[in-house]
């Protein structure tokens, strides 16, 4: 599988690499403020991931094909080594490669998401996208207005619909395959691990103060899993931590990645 992706190369000899994964739903331009933070001083590879963006729609969509995939484009780019950066979904697939392929991980940096299977929520999500008849609708305010039944929060219709695009011939598509995320949906909340697995480089996970998607009950995992990981949390944000006080995470990142 070949993965859509942006390179942006800074003029520094020698610059490390960084890895950004965008989380559920998005694409390789959800972390364009922190990738401009970053690409002074880094060599920066934005990806879309499976059944997002301009990636391929799969069968099945699952976190070890999104890490094969992954590790594939990085061997393709002559990658040896790198920092990863994943928020939410984006962020188990980053903790699924440094657990897996540690040797080419420089350090890991995790965007509110534990290492944990989830409950579902996404059901709200689901249902006001499948409300969308995209044949019909003229405009993405008609689409918002359709959604607003189900999805209540207008800042989360308004992420959804970055993805909302017409084709060469007019017609309105999703960005990300809904049918299949919905069907593999199983596949996005969980995470499974072995109990020999650990990745023993530099790990922070950055904590949204409001979010509840890193507890105290995830410590114990997340010190077996990796034994240096280190917390921050950002105060007055949610999940979506990077959007609502992009110059706080992108200090903290930088700090993270510069230790």
């Amino acid at each position: 599988m070949s993965l859509n992706y942006e390179q942006f190369e800074c003029d520094q000899s020698e610059a490390p690499w960084v890895v950004l994964i965008h989380g559920l739903f998005g694409n390789l331009d959800n972390l364009a403020v922190l990738r401009r933070a970053l690409q002074n001083d880094f060599n920066v590879l934005a990806i879309d991931l499976p059944d997002h963006g301009e990636s391929p729609w799969v069968e099945t969509f699952t976190q070890a094909g999104c890490v094969n995939a992954l590790y594939e484009l990085l061997a393709q780019q002559s990658i040896s080594k790198c920092h990863l950066i994943g928020h939410s979904l984006g962020g188990k697939v980053a903790m699924k490669m440094a657990l897996h392929h540690p040797g080419i991980i420089s350090s890991l940096i995790v965007l509110d998401i534990a290492p944990t299977s989830y409950q579902p929520s996404h059901q709200g999500v689901f249902a006001g996208l499948k409300k969308v008849d995209l044949s019909s609708i003229s405009s993405r305010k008609e689409a918002d207005n359709v959604m607003q039944t189900e999805i209540k929060i207008a800042g989360v219709r308004q992420f959804l619909l970055k993805s909302l695009y017409q084709d060469t011939q007019g017609h309105w598509q999703w960005r990300f395959n809904v049918a299949g995320l919905e069907k593999d949906y199983v596949n996005i909340s969980s995470f499974e691990t072995s109990q020999d697995q650990q990745f023993a480089g530099p790990v922070t996970f950055i904590k949204g103060g409001e979010s509840d998607y890193i507890t105290r009950e995830h410590q114990s995992t997340i010190a077996q899993l990796f034994p240096a990981a280190k917390a921050k949390i950002v105060e007055g944000v949610g999940h979506w931590l990077h959007a609502e006080k992009p110059q706080v995470v992108n200090k903290l990142v930088l700090r993270a990645l510069q230790q």
